[in-house]
């Protein structure tokens, strides 16, 4: 069945549930998960739970992503190789496919890489910063600049991963929005926008270096037709789809994944390497202003040397640092919350607070009452 039509047909089921455990903040596979197929960390739920109300959830220990997006992950996987990769992730809001890079290049490399996250979309950056300080890879740089800017780094990357902005079909069971927003002229400028980021972004990519396209579409002009173009413009070799995993069809020049036929929602991805010779090198990632570069301990202020709320969720904390007080799961909640608790038993100063042995952030504890360390913006808001 053509892919717009069994799309079409599923759009009265319930959109799948799923998410990606992180290996360096292990936790149990969930109960009722059913592993996907290209990822080992994966799992799509029956049912879906009240992340909000799961301080896991919060402390990174796993992240909600749909379960065809992580195909992207699994392209990598197969593709890129060796120690020392430079990676961007050049759409990356809202970080779903940068911590899967950041796990699987941690599994794949220890700590001997580097990922840049970009979101043009201040908005968006703020979300996909926040949820990389949840995920806690100090080897992420998070940037906020327009994929033009990458070119002044020169032939700087080994890897480019491209989910650009599309026309959405793959998400219509999800997103009533993208149905009502949907049009053949959306379809045509979608097209041309990724083009221009593909052109913007390829300087900075080296000469036999990966580019890994993806869109949530089913859309041929913006799927096949742009990968096929930027080998032909640009400079590039398509890597021949094969070995599809049960479910993911093989198209000209990648995999598409339909609801229906896979358990999760549209997508679709492939991958080159450039043949062209990249730009000398000009300058570096500092010169792009990086929201996020690196994990602080914290900052003086005055006599006392206040910590970090995100040095709590690194995986460069130390636990020696701080006291580590768990919290049971009403008392996670009123943290999370930014709600007023006290740590009678605990000892005076700031504390390291975790919920079954995972920290979730800092307190300065004063007896009779904490005050709270978790950024206002992070805080639940919803009644717990």
């Amino acid at each position: 069945m053509d892919a717009h039509a069994l799309a079409l047909s599923c759009m009265g089921a319930p959109a799948s549930v799923s998410i990606r455990l992180n290996p360096f903040k292990p936790v149990p596979a969930p109960a009722d998960g059913v592993r996907v197929p290209w990822n080992q960390y994966g799992y799509v739920l029956q049912s879906r739970p009240q992340f909000t109300l799961d301080p896991l959830f919060h402390a990174g220990c796993y992240y909600v992503q749909d379960s065809s997006a992580m195909f992207v992950g699994h392209l990598f996987r197969r593709l890129a190789k060796g120690a020392g990769l430079k990676v961007l992730d050049l759409c990356a809001a809202p970080g779903g496919k940068t911590t899967d890079l950041a796990a699987s290049l941690r599994l794949a490399c220890g700590d001997n890489f580097l990922l840049v996250s970009n979101e043009v979309m201040r908005q968006r950056a703020g979300i996909l910063n926040d949820n990389v300080a949840l995920w806690g890879d100090p080897n992420v740089v998070v940037t906020s600049v327009d994929p033009a800017a990458f070119a002044r780094l020169g032939s700087f990357f080994d890897v480019i991963v491209a989910d650009v902005p599309c026309s959405g079909e793959g998400m219509f069971r999800k997103d009533p929005r993208a149905v009502e927003e949907w049009s053949p002229e959306l379809v045509n400028l979608c097209a041309s926008r990724q083009r221009r980021i593909l052109a913007d972004a390829w300087p900075s990519l080296k000469k036999g270096g990966l580019l890994i396209y993806s869109t949530c579409t089913f859309e041929e002009e913006e799927n096949d037709c742009n990968l096929e173009w930027a080998a032909s413009e640009l400079g590039g070799s398509i890597v021949p789809p094969a070995d599809a995993p049960e479910g993911v069809r093989i198209t000209r020049s990648g995999y598409m994944l339909v609801p229906g036929e896979v358990p999760g929602e549209g997508q679709w991805a492939g991958a080159l390497f450039k043949e062209s010779d990249g730009g000398d090198l000009r300058g570096g990632i500092s010169d792009l202003r990086p929201l996020r570069q690196g994990v602080k301990k914290g900052i003086q202020k005055g006599k006392d040397f206040v910590p970090d709320a995100d040095y709590a969720l690194s995986l460069d904390f130390c636990r020696d640092d701080y006291p580590l007080v768990e919290l049971d799961l009403q008392t996670a909640l009123k943290f999370l919350h930014r709600d007023s608790f006290a740590l009678k038993d605990a000892p005076p100063g700031y504390l390291a607070v975790c919920y079954q042995g995972h920290p979730l952030g800092f307190v300065k504890n004063l007896g009779n009452r904490c005050n709270n360390l978790l950024p206002a913006g992070r805080r639940i808001r919803m009644d717990v």
